[in-house]
């Protein structure tokens, strides 16, 4: 009986190299997203999770795929704004709060009636959900409060051999990332210099990392921080 797996934002980046990844394991994956995942087999269930209403169209993905094996839930999809602290104003926050917290939340109750033991729910934060830097606010608020959402479920899921983790990514080569550092050579060279690797992280390495998390019970309730090694400034 194969497991699955449900990602978030698996169309790119990092849920596109966790989608292929627990393909290549022999999961089902269903992607949970606005755009298509590329992955062969992928079920895609194309909805906007900043609007209301996509709650039964992923019902519906799960439903059919209820009499699988364990269930892993990746919540990995996120809004990333360029904003602030001092100007922002609640409509934006709430925004980004709805893709960032709320979704993860709500998917967590639609999935917990199939989670059978050694089923898992993984959460995708940052190395800013436990520090800041100027002009990400939202997000920075937002990836510390999964750090603390992932605390919560591990102790709401005492005794019921589903286990959780959160991945805290440090600087990874994504479509995301690409598009916050913009085109210049040298922003690149200065971003990937601040590992102690001096390269940026791949995709498929937290790809790794999570599909670790989801057939490892022990590590129920760790913060995980995969970065390489920040160079601390």
């Amino acid at each position: 009986m194969p497991d699955q797996v449900l990602i978030t934002g698996a169309s790119r980046g990092i849920g596109r190299a966790a989608a292929e990844r627990f393909r290549k394991e022999g999961w089902r994956v269903i992607n949970v997203s606005r755009s298509p995942c590329t992955v062969p087999d992928v079920v895609n269930v194309r909805v906007d999770l900043a609007e209301p209403g996509w709650e039964p169209a992923v019902e519906e993905a799960l439903r059919d795929g209820a009499s699988q094996g364990r269930l892993c839930v990746v919540h990995n999809a996120a809004l990333y704004e360029r904003d602030d602290a001092l100007t922002m104003d609640a409509d934006h926050l709430r925004r980004v709060l709805e893709v960032n917290v709320v979704a993860p939340l709500v998917l967590n109750r639609l999935a917990r009636p199939l989670l059978t033991d050694g089923s898992s729910l993984l959460y995708v934060s940052s190395t800013l959900g436990e520090k800041a830097v100027k002009g990400v606010a939202s997000y920075v608020t937002t990836k510390h409060a999964l750090i603390g959402m992932m605390r919560a479920t591990c102790q709401d899921l005492a005794g019921t051999r589903v286990h959780t983790a959160c991945v805290c990514p440090g600087f990874t080569d994504t479509e995301m990332l690409r598009e916050h550092m913009g085109a210049d050579p040298a922003v690149r060279a200065s971003v990937a210099g601040m590992t102690t690797f001096g390269r940026l992280i791949t995709p498929e390495e937290i790809a790794g990392v999570l599909y670790t998390c989801a057939t490892t019970p022990v590590l129920n309730g760790a913060v995980i921080h995969a970065n390489l090694g920040q160079v601390e400034r």
